[in-house]
């Protein structure tokens, strides 16, 4: 089985916990929103990594992350865009399986059809009561699993 560390909206705080949870991915995929390259380097350390630009990413540092990506990890054919607002899903190839956004800081895992959404919801600084998440994908042959992870107890 093959897992798939999801990540988005760190806003320059990539969290121990985070870090903890992603140990062991055979990939990384970054929702955006990231903050700094300094994640970028700490998440590649772990495991390949795939980022795309989120509103918030800005300056030298970002010029080069894209603002989507369109991967294949494991058999299974992802696309990764920061704001779901900005998919045109009639748009994405036949075999994309799986779209992973962010922005809006609400963990989702929801199948429509032929696509999984997943948004791992906000692994950085807490905004307002919304839970700190990060998401995983099992990829076993053709199956597809999501699971949300809680990183920081709401207390």
């Amino acid at each position: 089985m093959l897992r798939i560390g999801v990540i988005s909206d760190t806003h320059g705080l990539l969290r121990p916990e985070a870090m903890a949870f992603l140990a062991g991915s055979d990939y990384i995929v970054h929702g955006g929103d990231i903050g700094n390259a300094a994640i970028l380097a700490d998440l590649a350390a772990i495991a390949p990594l795939t980022v795309v630009r989120g509103n918030n990413d800005k300056g030298e540092w970002a010029a080069a992350v894209p603002h989507s990506a369109l991967l294949t990890v494991g058999g299974v054919r992802l696309y990764a865009l920061h704001d779901i607002a900005d998919l045109d899903a009639a748009a994405l190839p036949d075999d994309v399986r799986v779209v992973v956004c962010g922005h809006s800081h609400r963990p989702l895992a929801e199948q429509r059809g032929r696509l999984l959404y997943l948004n791992p919801g906000s692994a950085g600084p807490r905004r307002f009561s919304l839970p700190v998440t990060a998401a995983e994908l099992l990829v076993d042959g053709d199956e597809v699993r999501a699971n949300i992870v809680e990183l920081i107890s709401r207390r």
